[in-house]
């Protein structure tokens, strides 16, 4: 591979590494290393990359924060000649006495790293085993092996495979994003997390597993009281590890559950007010700033927040198809944009609170496997089907105007929100289920059949079903977070926050996803997740003492955006014009009923399909951005 071609695939990467540049190329062995640097650690040029071990035995191109590298500095012995503090040189150190693999299971930390074997003559490829920073790779059309932390450097390659994988573009329909191991380039891959490859001059050589969850949970023997004092040390110590850093550091602060208890430590743990960002929309019913502004306050933390209109929110869509050089389709992109950007301008680093929903059985679905599908797990299935039919057969905004009725006349405090909205789901998606392990397929699914949607396309396995057929159903909730943990984590969650924030060349981390704290969630029963209908219990006791209950419980609400009513509105032209049916039809890609058909429900109301429209919308997005 050419200097040249290098270094165009490196500066694709500018945004993740604005602050110094590097290449390493050994012609001889027919390798080269690029590498771009946001500076957090080391901030001088002992902490360049690409890097070579004391021995000079390993080079290095590496992505991420090893939280424990000072420990592991310390095993080593004081006589190791230590040029500077970075973490990159604590990997290679412990390459050099343990070797490469032996070194992974000892990383507390998030990474995605490429590492140059000169006495083997091989590359090994690894990632950090909850999937926080990305890693993809293939093989270019002159078989030569490329990889990067975004697909855009590949695509900066010129010999790299650009086919559209229609068959990855079905998995984006029903998830909302491509589950690894696809993208959307045929012959282009995701390496899975805690996964490695390893390659030599012929070919691929070896791959692995270095951590894993265990395949059953619920095993922990601790009182609610212990549970709690567990909790807490280990939270503790990864947000004090992780609050490590030679740059400002912030958090993200909604004022949910999650956010609040990671702020909390941070709070425990800084002599200074710790730097707060929240972002709300000047909607009510998707504004959560001032509750985010009375946790701060409580905490007193230096809190920033920032109101904004739709148009600002607006201005960004139709950039977002360049923002994610993948397509990717979950709405809560922009607001996660939105408040990287504010923050960026006053940290380097900000820690957030991801990862309390899949460990502590926080979202609807666990609630719902949880509390409602053994109740009706109990009525036979045609009585469900014929049921879910005639809920169906009212649309929903009538259903809506029943239930403002019954509010009105006998329950005025209680809520009936997006009532059909609500009870059309139930009927598509949970009642004719024929079993739990289907509910969570179709829970999970926008697009129910997106094979049918996609021309000549058929739905591939995935890294996320391969978990889903690997679960426990017998145990519903706790199969479903399996799952999510395997794939909507991943696959979605850590990419919509790693692409929205390194856009702004933002490092943002997750103290829930250190894995010790991981496997400790995972070894609690249900009932310290999920009590008496309450979600997050156990995180919950937590964050109660240092937060007065009172300020945090209220209806789950999430990050979201009124998508429905700006396709409807604002939205709509842009949206039109992606969805035209002669621009599909010359596409290609898409069967033009069925995308008509759903835009038109929409907009006339009868229907609520922002989310499978938004799916089409940010393909189409992507598409014309992609360069012809």
């Amino acid at each position: 591979m050419s200097e040249s071609v290098l270094c165009r695939m490196r500066d694709a990467l500018a945004h993740r590494g604005p602050d110094d540049v590097g290449l390493w190329i050994d012609s001889e062995a027919g390798i080269g290393l690029a590498h771009r640097r946001l500076a957090i650690v080391d901030l001088s040029q002992q902490g360049h990359q690409p890097m070579v071990s004391a021995s000079g035995r390993y080079e290095i191109a590496y992505n991420g924060e090893i939280y424990n590298h000072l420990t592991l500095r310390h095993s080593l012995g004081e006589t190791w000649p230590w040029r500077g503090h970075s973490d990159t040189e604590t990997l290679l150190a412990l390459f050099d006495r343990h070797g490469v693999l032996a070194t992974l299971p000892l990383l507390v930390g998030m990474f995605a790293l490429a590492v140059w074997d000169r006495q083997q003559r091989r590359l090994l490829l690894a990632r950090d085993r909850l999937g926080e920073k990305p890693l993809y790779w293939g093989r270019m059309r002159d078989g030569s092996l490329a990889f990067g932390s975004e697909l855009r450097a590949l695509s900066a390659h010129p010999q790299c495979p650009d086919e559209i994988d229609r068959d990855a573009l079905t998995l984006l329909l029903r998830h909302a994003c491509i589950p690894a191991p696809h993208t959307i380039h045929r012959g282009i891959k995701k390496l899975a997390p805690a996964s490695w490859l390893e390659f030599d001059a012929v070919g691929q050589t070896g791959s692995g597993r270095y951590w894993q969850l265990p395949s059953s949970g619920g095993t922990s023997t601790l009182s609610d009281a212990q549970a709690v004092e567990r909790l807490e040390a280990l939270l503790m110590q990864s947000v004090r590890d992780q609050m490590l850093a030679d740059v400002p550091v912030g958090a993200f602060l909604s004022g949910g559950v999650d956010s609040s208890t990671v702020v909390a430590m941070m709070a425990r743990a800084s002599q200074l007010p710790v730097q707060t960002f929240c972002i709300g929309f000047d909607n009510g019913a998707t504004n959560e700033a001032q509750h985010a502004r009375i946790v701060a306050s409580h905490l007193g933390t230096q809190h920033h927040e920032l109101i904004l209109g739709a148009r600002e929110a607006l201005d960004l869509v139709p950039r977002l198809g360049a923002l994610y050089d993948e397509p990717f389709a979950d709405s809560s992109q922009i607001p996660t944009f939105l408040v990287a950007q504010m923050a960026r301008r006053q940290v380097t680093v900000a820690l957030s609170g991801d990862a309390g929903d899949e460990l502590f059985a926080g979202y609807n679905r666990h609630g719902i496997a949880a509390q409602l599908w053994p109740r009706l797990q109990a009525l036979p299935l045609p009585l469900r089907r014929g049921l879910a039919s005639l809920i169906r057969a009212l649309p929903p905004h009538l259903w809506d105007s029943m239930g403002h009725f019954l509010q009105a006349i006998r329950a005025p405090n209680r809520r009936h929100a997006d009532l059909g909205e609500k009870l059309h789901k139930l009927a598509a998606q949970v009642l004719p289920a024929a079993d739990a392990k289907a509910l969570y397929r179709a829970l999970i699914s926008h697009w129910q059949n997106p094979s049918s949607l996609v021309l000549n396309a058929q739905e591939p396995v995935t890294l996320w079903q391969q978990a889903i057929d690997e679960a426990d159903w017998s145990r519903p909730a706790e199969a479903m977070m399996w799952a999510d943990q395997h794939g909507y984590l991943p696959d979605d969650i850590l990419v919509k926050v790693d692409r929205a924030a390194m856009a702004t060349s933002l490092e943002t981390r997750a103290p829930l996803l250190d894995h010790r704290l991981v496997e400790f969630a995972w070894s609690i029963p249900m009932h310290q997740k999920r009590r008496e209908g309450q979600s997050k219990w156990l995180l919950r006791q937590l964050l109660y003492r240092h937060v007065p209950r009172e300020l945090i419980e209220r209806p789950k609400q999430g990050f979201a955006v009124p998508l429905a009513a700006w396709l409807r509105g604002p939205l709509r032209d842009w949206a039109e014009a992606l969805l035209e049916p002669q621009r599909l039809r010359e596409q290609g890609f898409f069967d033009v009923e069925q995308v008509r058909s759903a835009w038109q429900a929409h907009q006339s109301g009868r229907q609520n399909h922002q989310h499978r429209l938004w799916c089409v919308l940010m393909f189409q997005a992507w598409l014309q951005e992609r360069p012809s």
